[in-house]
Parts: C-alpha cells; structure tokens; sequence
C-alpha cells in the first residue's frame, strides 16, 4: 500500500450547533459563521419547539429561545433561513418528535427559495428512542413515534433522496451512561426497530431498502478515551455493514457504509479550569477523524464554555478553528487509513463487536427496542453504568483534572469577566415570541386551518403517510403547538420509564457517615424516614444528574420521590404536598431556573410548606445562584459538585437547619 494518497481527502463537513434567542438573532449567527469558514449549518431549537408547544404555551414558560431557537411556524423558518441558499446548504436539524413538521417547514421554506426538492441536503435527527432514554422531548408513545420517523423516512426516499431522514443517535445514550459495548448495541437495536418498521410498513419496496438504508445516518459522542472511541467507531461500521447485508438484504456495499455525524462529549466538558475543556474537546475529535476508514462525515464541536452556559459568537469560532487547523494545517487527509493491520487496534474493535453483537441479541431477544424501552430494560442498564461511572470518578479511579486530582488553579482570565463569559439571553425574548405568534394566528384564515388540522387528525388514525398533511398545515399558517396538540389528541401522550427501581443499591460509597446522620436526623423529628422529593420543572428532560441523585439519597437512606421529567411548579407542590416531604430539590438545566424555581418556592409557600427546604442543582451561573439563595433556596449546586455522597451529607444538614436542630 502506498504510504500517501494520490490525492487528498476532502474534509468532512464542519458544523456548530447554535440557536438562541430568535430566528432573526439565530440567521445572523448563522450567517457569520459561514463567512467563517463553516460548511454547515447545525439548528438547536428550544425546548417548547422540541416538545411541540407554542411560546405563548404555559408549559414553555422560562424556556423560550434557551437552549435553541425557537420555531412556531413557517414566518419564523423564512426568519431562520432569509438569505441562505438552501439549494447549496447542508443543515442539520436536531428535532426528534416534532421532526417531522420542522422537515415540512424546512422543505416549504426551500420551496420558496426556489429549491428543488431534489437538492435539499441535510439530516433531521428523528431518533425518537433515544429520546426515552436520556434528552426527553419525546411526546407520543413509541408505536406512534416510530410512525412518525417512517412516514419520514417514505416520503424523504421519494421526494428528497439527498436528505437523511433520520439520525440513529448514540451520543445521547453515552451521556446517559452507556459503555462503548451498550452505545453501539443500543444504537444498532435502535436502527434495527427503524428499518424493521419501514420494512413492514409497506411504504417502501424491497427493491428500495438499499435507498432506505443508505440515508440512515448516525449521530454519535466522542469521549476523552479517543483510542478507544476510535476503535468503537471501526466496530459499528463493521457491524452495521453485516446487519443491512444479512438482515435487509442490501447488496452495494456503498450502500452499507456507516455514515456518522459527532459531537463531542459536551456533558464531559467541567465548570473547574474550563480551559481544560479545550484540549478535551481536541482529543475526542481526533478519535472520530484518525481512522479514515471509519471517519465521520460532520463534526460539530462545542465551546470551551458550555459547561458554564450559552457559548458566545467568539466561542463557537474557536471551536469552528480547531477543526479548521487539524483539516487544513496537518497532514491528516493525506494518507490511507493508519490503523489497518495494527493487532492492538483490532484486538480492541473485535471485543467491542462481540460485546455490542451481544447486547444487541438481547434487546432482541425482548421484542427489540421498543419493548426494551417500555420495560424499562434500556433506562435501567444506563442508569445502572453511569451509577459505576460516577462512583469511579468520586474514588478517584477516574481521573478528571482540575475536578478530582490536580485542583489548584490560577485564576483563568477567560472566567475573570464573570458572567460576561458567556451568552446572555434577553428576558424580554419570551414576551416577543409569544406576542409574535399571536399576531400570526390572528392573521390566518381559521377555516382553512381547521381543515388542515382535522385532515391530519383523521390520517392520523389510518396508515396513511402524515408527511402530505403536515405539508398542508404548514402552507396554511399552523403552528407548532397546534400540529402536535393535534397528534396528541390521536395517539395520547406518554412518560418513559425512569429506571430508578432496577438500579443496583450501591454496597457503601463511603456513605456509611450519612446513613447514620440521617437516621439520627429522622429519629429527632419523629420520622421513619426521610422523604426527598426529586423534581424536574419546565420541559428541561436531560434527566441523568437528577437520576443520579435519586440514586445516591435512595442509597444513603432516604425515601425518594421522583415522577420524571416536565411537570409544572404546580405538579411538583402537590407532590410535596401529597407525598409529606422533607426537602425539595429541583434541577433544572435549561437557563430556566429563575422562572421554575420561584414558582415552586411560592407554591409551596402558599401550600403551607414554609418549613420544607428547597434545593437545587443545573448550570447555573453565580449571580444567578446569588438570586437563587435571596429568594429562599437553601443551597444551590452546579456541576463543581461532582461528590454526590457529599451531597447526600449536605441535604441532611440542610433539613437539620430547616429544624433547628444542632
């Protein structure tokens, strides 16, 4: 083999993930980004876009414009894209159960650009599944969410073969604790459960399954362990190659090829000596783009910052130029792949393979995916790894620097601003959006929207493919909240199992000085036990570190209360109520705390419970923790606080305080 390329890689397409405040503020950003040098686009959209509802919704209170951008019809999608060639772009959308209308709005807009179908290149994310396993903006039950994702998949094949109708994701289910083995086993079961159902849908033919499975892509988590991430990624390929030729029949090889976006690790990314955060986020690229073999086709970094909130323009560029130095200035994309006959190497891949083919039969073995997902099999495996992780980093064994060894610091003059060291949101972007969708309502013809929408739901309960009524919707002025609120009333909502009860009881983790504190406390107050109510306001559905908690003060004795995630400040009082807590802790890690928390606190107050301690935990900068404890929260915790025993130590003294007891 010749020891260089005849002719030199092309990169593969660089992205940042970036939405906030507006479309008009997001199509800036994005414009400027281009300019930078960005070969894609990649949208965040808030959460109320995410989970189908309106700004104007009150279950989006706090939360517009966030975490994402958000998108309440097609006004606000012609704002998003104005002066951006769709025809030429490569936009990546990540949207899971509301996929489908942002496809619809996405492709009406192209249209109107003067875009062929035909031309559109992009991926909409549309990996419901993992939803239920760790992001959280699922809506429907999985039978009607995986419709969904088919109807998708159909009408893309036909309409739009460029597009990559949906984005198996195993980033999500890392960050949810999964080992490399369950993150390929997982993921695979999870594609397994998507084709199966487009196979049978009989939307697609047999003779199109090599088309079908062709656009299937996968987005996937880098971590800090690039050498094994490398191999992790030479071993889904090879089994994705034999599960499409054995299992569907898929005869071209090009056809089988695993196509895989990343992002690395961002829940990896510390609040402590964030500037180590940028040679983390080097290090993980390197384990998706050394291989090329098995190199990814988009990458999308996140800023230094993210572990402290909003990242800034200039943030985003220095993430853009880390990908453009390796891309440009190495020598990187001049050779064949550098890892073909290394026995180390394929040593690692073989046993990943094994262990991924093994996890893979056994969520088969339960009915596949969506059986493993309403057993609560899937959850619980996750919870139960990144209960291990977490107890190895907290021993020590897990090296983190900066968090758990070499702790002593200068002060960083990348922090030194404060606050101003990221992104800050203008209270007032919620009023606007809410204000604006309004407007657009009243602007409609009402008769041509009813219709529309009573078209969808009565599709809705047949087989028909819904992606021709969505596109109806979207021509005549429907709004997000209304196309879901409309498929809610047909296929019902759902909540995920949380997994907690399966969890294995950790042996000790040095909680044997809690244990007895606690009980001490209890006795003192008259109480078999105490009660923690674990409590996740808003639509925020990234539900590990609260999990975990539970996890921990169920360990340590505490009698726990966690209903999952999106419940109202009002759903969280009651349980307060109902269930005789002793102490309340919220988290909350969208940027809505100032929004979520005071309306518990002021609900509880109302309820009586003045004497119940209130919690919190999230990302949450000082100041705004300052405000936090004024406003009545005993103690407020950010990612700094890795110790969950100490935590568990803390929330007995608080309770004790709460008491007056000594």
């Amino acid at each position: 083999m010749e020891p260089r390329l005849t002719e030199r890689d092309r990169p593969w397409v660089m992205r940042t993930y970036a939405g906030h405040s507006s479309a008009a503020a997001t199509n800036a950003l994005f414009r400027r980004n281009l300019a930078k040098g960005q070969t894609g686009l990649s949208v965040a959209f808030d959460l109320p876009t995410q989970t189908g509802y309106d700004p104007d919704d009150e279950l989006a209170a706090g939360e517009v414009g966030r975490v994402g951008v958000p998108v309440a019809h097609a006004g606000d999608m012609r704002a998003l894209f104005d002066g951006i060639d769709l025809a030429r772009a490569n936009t990546s959308m990540t949207i899971n159960a509301t996929a489908m209308w942002l496809l619809a709005l996405y492709a009406t807009v192209a249209q109107e650009h003067g875009a062929r179908l035909e031309s559109l290149a992009g991926t909409t994310q549309n990996d419901v599944v993992k939803e239920y396993l760790s992001r959280g903006t699922y809506i429907f039950p999985p039978g009607p969410s995986l419709r969904l994702t088919t109807d998708v998949i159909a009408w893309t094949v036909q309409n739009c073969p460029q597009w990559n109708p949906v984005n198996i994701c195993s980033y999500h289910l890392q960050e949810a604790g999964a080992t490399p083995v369950q993150e390929v086993g997982f993921a695979l079961a999870t594609a397994v459960a998507v084709l199966d159902r487009v196979r049978d849908s009989g939307q697609v033919p047999q003779s199109k399954m090599g088309d079908v499975v062709q656009r299937i892509s996968f987005f996937v988590n880098a971590g800090v362990r690039f050498v094994e991430e490398m191999a992790k990624m030479r071993a889904f390929g090879r089994l994705w190659d034999e599960i499409t030729r054995d299992r569907y029949g898929v005869a071209d090889p090009r056809h089988r090829r695993l196509r895989y976006g990343v992002q690395v690790n961002s829940l990896g990314l510390t609040e402590a000596q964030p500037e180590n955060n940028v040679q983390r986020i080097v290090l993980e690229m390197l384990g998706v783009t050394l291989s090329r073999d098995a190199r990814a086709r988009a990458v999308q970094l996140p800023a230094w910052n993210e572990a402290l909130g909003l990242p800034r323009p200039w943030d985003q560029q220095w993430s853009l130029r880390l990908q453009q130095v390796l891309a440009f200035e190495s020598d990187l994309l001049e050779y064949p792949d550098l890892f073909e006959g290394s026995v180390v190497v394929e040593g690692l891949v073989s046993e990943i393979v094994a262990g991924a083919r093994k996890e893979l039969d056994q969520v088969l073995e339960m009915g596949g995916a969506v059986a493993a997902v309403e057993s609560g099999y899937l959850k619980s495996a996750l919870v139960a790894s990144l209960a291990k992780r977490r107890r190895r980093m907290e021993a020590g064994d897990d090296v983190v620097v900066g968090v758990n060894r070499f702790t002593e610091t200068e002060p960083s003059p990348l922090t030194s601003a404060g606050a101003d060291a990221i992104e800050q949101i203008d209270p007032n972007v919620e009023r606007a959006a809410a204000e604006a969708v309004r407007e657009w309502r009243a602007s409609r013809d009402p008769g041509s929207v009813a219709e529309a929408l009573a078209a969808l739901k009565a599709a809705a309960g047949t087989d028909e493919n819904l992606m021709p009524h969505t596109l109806r919707c979207v021509q005549v002025g429907v709004t997000t909240g209304e196309w879901a609120g409309a498929l809610r009333e047909v296929f019902g909502e759902y909540r995920a199992p949380t997994g907690l009860a399966s969890a294995a009881v950790a042996a000790d983790s040095g909680l044997s000085h809690v244990r007895e504190r606690l009980r001490d406390t209890a006795n003192q107050l008259g109480r078999p036990a105490l009660r923690l109510l674990v409590g996740k306001p808003g639509l925020d559905g990234h539900s590990n570190g609260a999990e975990q908690i539970a996890v921990r003060a169920r360990d340590a004795g505490f009698e726990v209360v966690y209903q999952g995630i999106r419940l109202t400040p009002a759903q969280i009082v009651a349980a307060a109520v109902q269930e005789d807590v002793d102490i309340v802790g919220l988290s909350v890690l969208s940027g809505a705390h100032l929004r979520a928390v005071p309306a518990v606190l002021n609900g509880l107050r109302e309820a009586g419970l003045m004497d119940v301690p209130v919690v919190v935990g999230g990302i949450i900068p000082e100041r705004d923790a300052l405000l936090l404890r004024e406003g009545g929260v005993a103690r407020v915790f950010t990612p700094k606080d890795f110790a969950l025993t100490d935590i568990m130590d803390e929330l007995v003294t608080v309770v004790r305080q709460a008491h007056s007891l000594s």
